[in-house]
């Protein structure tokens, strides 16, 4: 078995979403640093977020170890977050 580079950064180990460091197509492969691998299901550009894990409604996003905003719908393991589906925290 093949290990893949890492695409994605994650930066405290609390957080629930990571940072692309390519773009990512749907249906890709998204290989954490040290973690299992999971499909995206968005097409994620380059900086952008990718849920490390289902996020419910409501549910405070962590980045940086810090609340960044809150998830405006249901977020799905793989799935970009960004204005669509955050709400920014003030």
């Amino acid at each position: 078995d093949v290990l893949m580079k890492p695409n994605i950064i994650v930066i405290k180990k609390n957080d629930n979403v990571a940072v692309c460091l390519e773009d990512i197509k749907k249906g890709g492969t998204i290989f954490p640093p040290g973690g299992a691998d999971f499909i995206s299901f968005s097409d994620i550009p380059y900086s952008h977020k990718v849920a490390l894990r289902d996020i419910s409604e409501g549910e405070s996003i962590l980045k940086y170890g810090e609340i960044i905003g809150h998830a405006s719908t249901p977020i799905r393991k793989g799935e970009w977050v960004h204005t669509h589906n955050l709400i920014i925290q003030e």
